[in-house]
């Protein structure tokens, strides 16, 4: 599922993150726990260059705490980056990045700091900011692009944040990264399939948490295929069409909503090491696709050629 989703309103936030970049002392990235990857923008990582950079995965109670500290020590392994882990209701933890960014900037001891927060949409980061500044400041919800421009907040401490709209970046050439941001509510309904969404979901539950959709949907067995798994839960919560046929859509909106809501537990869908070999199949698959386009322009080229030469010969025998 390649995402091109790329708004007028999120090209113009790039452009502003950029200019004011060179004013900003830290920066705060917030990620989904459920899948630090995939929900890491590299478009912002170009922008950054060296400067300190916190990782805050939010929703942490949702995903699989062991593999919630894997990630974090991942992404510490890099230069000038932390990683920390909140939920909306530990208010304590969150009101603590404050030290934690002022530490990774030592430098600026006595001094003002100015920070960014930026993120993919959807992952709560207005929350994050509410509770940082103790009222709350920027909106909150469900649906992406919540946050339409950037706005100064003080948090105290002398730190001022400059919040960012939810920047989703032009293309997302990995395809499971794909399904898995629309999986978590990032993607706009109208650029998803629930049934493409659902289907994937059925095959990543399957493979690693098969007993979880036994227990949930009260199954009799493990099926043994995402289409199996989806008519089995239509079938359980009552999907159904004309002539007893399953509501695909239907049963694929229950399953996403409930993974959504925690219904089938605490869920993290992506590893250090997975993404590693996602990440090399996605570069394979993107230089395949330059070649072959590049291939078929040298082919268009030539044809003309051809076609050039071919025309002189008619000229010239007249």
């Amino acid at each position: 599922m390649p995402i091109q989703w790329f708004p007028g309103h999120m090209h113009k936030a790039r452009l502003e993150m950029q200019a004011v970049l060179p004013k900003i002392h830290v920066i705060i990235e917030v990620l989904d726990a459920r899948i630090p990857y995939s929900s890491e923008n590299p478009m912002l990582a170009e922008l950054l260059g060296d400067k300190p950079c916190l990782k805050v995965l939010t929703k942490s109670d949702l995903a699989d705490e062991s593999q919630t500290d894997v990630w974090r020590s991942h992404f510490e392994e890099t230069a000038f980056t932390r990683a920390a882990a909140v939920t909306k209701e530990d208010v304590p933890t969150i009101r603590q990045l404050r030290s934690l960014v002022a530490s990774m900037v030592p430098n600026r001891a006595g001094k003002s700091i100015n920070a960014m927060i930026a993120g993919i949409p959807n992952v709560g980061k207005s929350t994050i900011i509410n509770f940082l500044a103790g009222k709350k400041i920027a909106k909150t919800g469900n649906t992406p692009a919540v946050t339409k421009q950037q706005q100064r907040v003080s948090i105290g401490d002398g730190i001022t944040l400059l919040d960012t709209p939810g920047v989703l970046w032009p293309n997302v050439h990995n395809v499971n990264s794909g399904y898995r941001l629309a999986l978590i509510g990032t993607i706009k309904e109208t650029a998803m399939d629930y049934a493409e969404v659902g289907f994937f979901a059925a095959r990543a539950i399957l493979e690693q948490w098969p007993e979880r959709l036994v227990e949930r949907y009260g199954l009799d067995s493990i099926p043994t295929t995402d289409l199996e798994a989806i008519e089995a839960i239509g079938h359980r919560r009552g999907c159904l069409g004309k002539s007893g046929v399953i509501d695909i859509d239907r049963a694929s909106r229950i399953l996403v909503t409930e993974i959504r809501s925690g219904g089938l537990g605490r869920l993290t869908f992506e590893t250090p090491a997975t993404m590693k070999q996602e990440k090399v199949q996605t570069e394979a698959a993107i230089a395949q696709k330059e070649e072959t386009t590049r291939q078929r322009k040298q082919q268009r080229k030539q044809k003309f050629r051809d076609q050039q030469r071919t025309k002189k010969i008619s000229r010239d025998m007249e």
